[in-house]
């Protein structure tokens, strides 16, 4: 799989999930690193993606932390990690999946996409925390919005109303915003 295939997103989980592997003595870089690396991303869109498809993000952290502890760790390795062979093939799953969605790029939660519909380390994970690869494909079909992946940096793009903006409305009902009483000016100012 050539890496420049990938998302800028998806590239930086990988090199997250190495560093992770390697600084707690594995071996090997394992599904379960790059999926926590995904989740732990800043602006990532793992974790919307899930809680959209009503998985519970908690149980399944907890479930990631507990399979990260029982892989086995080397001692005297010198930073020698490599990819596993459960990986490897995972991640030439994902470069079938943007193939049959002709995307020129191999983003992120089509990686998620084939760990829900591979029989792997982590099926049990995603019982316990109620992904199910259906949901998961109509979460992923609603962010996408039958658009392909033809920029690298199309993960970024996508959330970037949120990043950028400040949604006054769901701030208003969390009660968040400070009183209106007093500020006829400003309220003046806003609706023209």
């Amino acid at each position: 799989m050539r890496m420049d295939k990938l998302t800028s997103k998806f590239q930086l989980a990988l090199s997250d999930a190495q560093s992770m592997a390697l600084g707690a003595d594995h071996q090997f870089i394992e599904p379960v690193h790059i999926l926590l690396a995904l989740l732990q991303q800043e602006g990532s869109s793992i974790e919307p993606l899930l809680k959209q498809s009503g998985a519970n993000i908690a149980v399944l952290k907890a479930e990631l932390q507990a399979n990260l502890k029982r892989l086995a760790t080397v001692s005297g390795a010198g930073g020698d990690v490599q990819i596993s062979n459960e990986l490897s093939k995972l991640l030439n799953l994902t470069d079938k999946l943007a193939q049959q969605r002709k995307d020129d790029y191999i983003s992120s939660e089509l990686f998620l996409l084939a760990l829900c519909n591979s029989p792997g380390s982590l099926s049990d994970c995603f019982k316990k925390a109620g992904i199910h690869a259906k949901a998961v494909e109509k979460a992923i079909e609603q962010v996408r919005g039958g658009q392909n992946i033809n920029d690298p940096n199309a993960e970024d793009q996508r959330r970037a109303l949120k990043k950028y903006t400040i949604n006054l409305t769901e701030r208003a009902e969390k009660g968040k915003l400070d009183p209106v009483i007093g500020r006829d000016d400003e309220i003046r100012r806003t609706i023209q």
